[in-house]
């Protein structure tokens, strides 16, 4: 959309625009309000079964889990042991609350952000897509939640409770906690909670008109000269709450920074365990207040730097600068406009996709087999197609970046992944961030064609526990660095993606991923005489058989790209 220029174009397009934006929004507010009851209903209910439905597992589980561990220390166990019971009880509480919520939030304001998006340039016949868009998806969408939630209660919390309680190594010393420093960090925290609190409350109170005023400022703006929040459409109707609303803001965010002023203080305490000195805690309750203060002047675009002293509190601290560069700056909107920064979820997509045309490649050279199959569907032993053909599809990945010398991460022709286009998400940070080291580690080997081949072997079908295990591997190389520095790339790789099958949305995406690679089985005479065997186990771990078949039958061409 093109951007008016000149005080009367604004004005004329800021009037132009107002019974435009009034019609959609009253069309949004009507669907938002006959939808949110039956999307909070079943978000709600749903979420609240499973919870309430498995509390008594999760409590049993966890005692035992906690008492079986030997990665903790009998100091700290017997202290947590006793402290259990509050997070415990506390959890289902808390879940119902945040399914209630979240219900209602999702179900209302779901259809209200379809009903603008349909109007968008790309979108066809939108006379229709505005009364029909946010309606049924928003259903389904609360259907896909309560799913979401019931595998991360019912895969996700086991697998973390079976690997609190797995044997640890000989040379691994459990965690534990040494009680000599607890009266010290007991008497700091008492003392950061009396001086912090206050001086943290006192500097939010202090900024909060500045918040007011600009935030204001900011968005009056934005709305005349439909820029900011309000050139796209679809982020129009809450561009234009939030000036109503901005004082709830500026409250909220003074009740937060209240809040938040309690947790800085108690962490006085760790800072006094970890260095082991007193002082060092207390010019922590000094420094916080200035790291706060910092912190909100750059938030606000204030003035840099802060007011207060800022002694150091870490032996080994790296002293910082104030920062150069603003949160959000008018000079920087040109570039991040140019560059393109994908999602979560492009990534997470590209994933599934790569592992769905790798799966296929496997299933036809006879590296994915019956046997895997029915190990997965049967025994639940879904390592080698949850855990190893995800992590070839990232290793293809790695290998091809490193040949064609890329900054990044190529995931396709068309996509490339760098630090500058990452996806916003501090989770996908702890992921992502080690296979750029990873990619730079390959390139530095310099792998041959040969070396190249037989490593996708092994990350498949072979075994990477010990150096031992690549003996008869028929590896070309008998560099045992060099093996052990590929050998520790595969493990790092698996433990990579055995932790991104405990998100959330992991298992129903491998759910369809297994569905779609079963129906090509069958269908290319991969494996036919075994069919009707597993065929009933087939449709438990599926789920239901409708559209099974439709998942194959999408073009083939989407995916070229992956490759």
């Amino acid at each position: 959309m093109e951007v008016p220029t000149g005080f009367i174009a604004k004005c004329w397009s800021f009037i132009s625009f107002l019974p435009f934006f009034f019609l959609l929004f009253a069309l949004g507010l009507l669907k938002g309000l006959m939808i949110c009851p039956i999307a909070a209903t079943i978000i709600a209910v749903g979420n609240s079964a499973v919870v309430i439905g498995l509390w008594p597992a999760h409590f049993l589980w966890t005692y035992y889990c906690v008492a079986k561990s030997k990665r903790l220390g009998w100091i700290l166990k017997i202290l947590v042991l006793f402290t259990l019971p509050v997070p415990l009880i506390l959890w289902p509480v808390m879940a119902i609350i945040g399914s209630v919520v979240g219900g209602i939030g999702y179900g209302f304001f779901a259809p209200l952000i379809a009903t603008f998006e349909a109007v968008g340039a790309t979108v066809t016949d939108k006379w229709y897509h505005c009364f029909v868009d946010g309606c049924f998806t928003t259903l389904e969408s609360s259907c896909t939640v309560v799913r979401d939630f019931t595998d991360f209660c019912f895969h996700s919390y086991f697998s973390f409770m079976d690997e609190l309680s797995e044997d640890v190594q000989e040379d691994e010393k459990p965690i534990d906690i040494k009680l000599s420093r607890l009266p010290g960090c007991f008497l700091v925290s008492i003392l950061a909670i009396l001086v912090d609190v206050p001086f943290i409350t006192a500097v939010a109170l202090w900024k909060s008109p500045y918040m007011l005023f600009r935030g204001w400022k900011r968005l009056l703006e934005d709305m005349i000269g439909r820029e900011g929040p309000f050139l796209e459409t679809v982020c129009v109707p809450f561009a234009g709450l939030a000036i109503l609303l901005w004082p709830l803001a500026v409250l909220g965010s003074f009740l937060g920074a209240f809040l938040s002023s309690f947790f800085l203080s108690l962490y006085a305490g760790v800072v006094v365990y970890q260095e082991d000195s007193l002082r060092m805690g207390f010019a922590y309750i000094a420094a916080v207040i200035s790291l706060f203060d910092e912190y909100a002047n750059d938030l606000l675009y204030l003035t840099e730097g802060s007011c207060f002293p800022r002694p150091q509190y870490r032996r080994r601290m790296r002293r910082e600068g104030s920062r150069n560069s603003k949160l959000v700056s008018e000079g920087s909107r040109a570039v991040k406009q140019a560059i393109q920064q994908y999602t979560p979820v492009q990534v997470w997509d590209w994933l599934f996709k790569s592992c769905e045309v790798n799966g296929k490649m496997l299933l036809r050279e006879g590296l994915i087999d019956i046997k895997d199959f029915q190990d997965c569907m049967v025994k639940g032993n879904c390592k080698k197609m949850g855990i190893k053909l995800p992590a070839w599809s990232i290793l293809e990945c790695l290998l091809r970046s490193a040949k064609l010398d890329s900054s990044g991460l190529i995931l396709s022709d068309r996509m490339e992944l760098t630090r500058f286009n990452l996806p916003r998400d501090k989770v996908f940070d702890w992921y992502i961030e080690p296979l750029f080291t990873m990619k730079d580690q390959i390139k530095g080997l310099q792998l041959d064609e040969d070396e190249e081949s037989s490593l996708r072997r092994l990350v498949i079908a072979g075994k990477n526990d010990r150096p031992e295990d690549w003996d008869n591997s028929e590896f070309p190389s008998s560099d045992k660095v060099r093996r052990a520095q590929l050998q520790a790339v595969i493990r790092r790789l698996q433990g990579i993606v055995g932790y991104m099958s405990r998100l959330p949305t992991f298992r129903r995406h491998f759910r369809n991923l297994v569905k779609v690679l079963y129906v090509e089985a069958i269908q290319t005479g991969t494996f036919v005489a075994s069919t009707s065997k597993s065929g009933s186990r087939a449709r438990n771990f599926f789920g239901r058989r409708d559209g099974a078949g439709a998942a194959d039958d999408r073009d083939q061409g989407v995916y070229d790209s992956v490759v």
